[in-house]
């Protein structure tokens, strides 16, 4: 079992918290709960203390939490003084696999005393960074599927006419029938393996004296001056619709700022089930806790405190923090690894992350180095975690599936791993704060949600705006169900969603070919004319580059209205650089700048 971890002891203060369990309920250690056997070892102290409700941050000139049960007790024992602890080691048995059974704690005696056991087989769950295209049937939308085919890239097509899907794309498109207008019919389960998506959802207008049932006259660019919403209204497609698709990927698609997994955020303190895990369970007589120091924090705020005493007597060395089994896997498929807000000591840990309920198996593990006196933040990535049980790699283990995280450990330990030593071990008392644990996205980030949108959202209620030189939609907006203003709001919710974004704002669609040279703008004031695949290729390149991410631009074709544009099939032009227009592109522009004085009423 590899179970190698540091931790350092101090005098005891008032000012810490014991919180050997944290976020669940939980059966105190007493007569009533704990099984006879377990009580015949004197218990010199209290070993957890296990509280049932979250902690809040109740108020910044104290930066108090509210706990149920304090306890201030301290690791006093000397380095190399301490004798093996029995109870210690079935209370920290107890701990994390319950109360056991007999039979099964003195089978857990004898594997250990017989040596180490033969690897178990870890199952993986591997996930796929699959594109979802929302509207994959629509102009836009199913020329975004096939570019994205075309380069090999997985997809997945939202729909909500199956048959129609299958014509269209062909009987072999991974399809979701659903209608973001109907939370009910977006289930989690549907975007498993979703990192990415293009929205090219829109209500849809079409003129009052109708069309064919496929839309002919729309496709052919046919004009239509009596425009009316055919189907469901702009505020359930534009406002709601994008609500409900925000709402059902973005854990899939991650968090701009990450995820937080231990520690404060926004006043309101994240927990997690931690509890001792030392050398006492190999023979060791190390010791560590964690506590909550309430005002040890970078800022003056509170912090978790990783502390204890580490001794290599009786063949020890190692002290260690592991949380309980999370009751339902963490999903971080998302992200990119882990980031450690804590102060160093100069010392090298060990962060553990097991994907695997058992108590005895394969920990995915990395060492990090800390900076003495220093508050750091240390990115760990996954894709640097080794397969470890008990201090050797597995080399026939699976690769690591972030989708599937089942408790994490932070270790202070004399020993790496296959026989090497931890430079930086030294024998006695040591302290690491750790104030949070998150889950990140590698810089540089990109786009993780692109919405095609539409150009003139901003301006139906423009000051000053001349309404008989805009496009039909801006004349008629009120007419058409206020269909920029939901569209615009809809953009907001996506703008405040935390998950990073592009939002791309199409002037007229046709059905020309792409390659038309581009302008590109923002403010939301150019006309014109752009091609609906070239649209579709814009949304795939704003995916891949950093220079159009949380950014919000317009963009239309050089070619006047007053003529077509056509390419010779033997000769088209090149593939365009996309990132020459995304790197002159600026953040915050959204065109509501002069609406400032001037709200949109719906």
């Amino acid at each position: 079992m590899e179970c190698y971890s540091t931790s350092m002891s101090s005098p005891s203060s008032s000012s810490l918290i014991n919180l050997q369990g944290s976020s669940f309920p939980h059966r105190k250690l007493c007569k009533k709960s704990v099984h006879p056997w377990l009580l015949s070892s004197a218990l010199p102290k209290p070993f957890l203390q296990l509280t049932d409700k979250p902690r809040t941050l109740i108020c910044q000139q104290t930066s108090a939490y509210l706990f149920s049960r304090n306890y201030r007790g301290t690791i006093s024992a000397e380095a190399g003084k301490q004798s093996w602890d029995l109870g210690r080691f079935v209370r920290t048995i107890y701990f994390f696999n319950g109360p056991p059974s007999p039979a099964k704690f003195f089978d857990f005696l004898i594997e250990k005393l017989s040596g180490p056991s033969p690897n178990k087989p870890v199952n993986a769950m591997g996930t796929s960074d699959i594109v979802l295209v929302a509207g994959a049937t629509g102009g836009v939308g199913r020329r975004v599927v096939d570019n994205l085919r075309k380069k090999g890239i997985p997809v997945r097509a939202l729909v909500r006419n199956e048959d129609k899907a299958r014509r269209m794309l062909g009987p072999d498109i991974d399809l979701i029938v659903g209608d973001i207008t109907k939370e009910s019919t977006l289930l989690p389960e549907y975007f498993n393996g979703v990192r990415k998506v293009i929205n090219a959802v829109s209500v849809i207008v079409g003129p009052k004296e109708g069309d064919t049932p496929d839309r002919a006259k729309y496709s052919q660019g046919i004009k239509f001056f009596e425009p009316e919403i055919k189907g469901d209204s702009p505020e359930m497609v534009e406002y709601t619709g994008i609500k409900n698709l925000i709402n059902s990927v973005k854990e899939n698609v991650g968090f701009r700022n990450g995820k937080l997994l231990f520690g404060t955020e926004d006043n309101n303190y994240r927990p997690l089930d931690w509890g001792a895990l030392d050398d006492v369970v190999m023979g060791g007589v190390s010791e560590s806790k964690f506590q909550i120091d309430p005002t040890g924090g970078e800022n003056g705020g509170a912090t978790g405190v990783f502390r204890g005493v580490v001794s290599t007597a009786n063949n020890g060395g190692f002290t260690s923090i592991r949380t309980k089994n999370f009751s339902v896997p963490v999903d971080l498929s998302a992200y990119d690894g882990l980031e450690l807000h804590l102060k160093g000591d100069g010392r090298r840990y060990k962060l553990i992350v097991r994907t695997s309920s058992d108590w005895d198996t394969v920990g995915y593990t990395v060492g990090f180095d800390t900076v003495g006196g220093q508050w750091q933040s240390i990115r760990l990535p996954f894709s640097s975690l080794r397969p470890i049980f008990r201090a050797r790699t597995v080399s026939d283990a699976p690769p690591f599936d972030p989708s599937n995280i089942i408790s994490l450990q932070l270790m202070f330990s004399k020993f790496e791993y296959d026989g090497k030593l931890n430079p930086t071990f030294v024998e006695g008392s040591f302290e690491l704060p750790i104030s949070s644990i998150r889950a990140y996205l590698k810089d540089p980030i990109t786009a993780r949600f692109v919405h095609v949108g539409s150009a003139g959202v901003t301006r139906p209620e423009r000051p000053g705006l001349d309404l008989s030189k805009q496009p039909p939609a801006v004349r008629l907006n009120k007419e058409l169900d206020f269909i920029l203003t939901f569209k615009l709001k809809g953009e907001d919710l996506i703008r405040e969603s935390g998950v990073p974004y592009a939002i791309v704002r199409p002037c007229a669609l046709t059905e020309e070919p792409a390659g038309a040279d581009l302008i590109f703008d923002q403010g939301d004031n150019i006309t014109g004319k752009i091609s609906r695949e070239e649209v579709a290729r814009i949304c795939i390149a704003a995916l891949e580059s950093p220079y159009a991410c949380d950014k919000t631009f317009e963009v239309k074709s050089v070619i006047p209205f007053s003529e077509p544009f056509t390419v010779d099939p033997e000769n088209p032009p090149p593939e365009k650089d996309y990132n020459i227009y995304f790197k002159n592109l600026k953040a915050g522009i959204t065109g509501k700048e002069a609406l400032e004085q001037s709200p949109i009423p719906v």
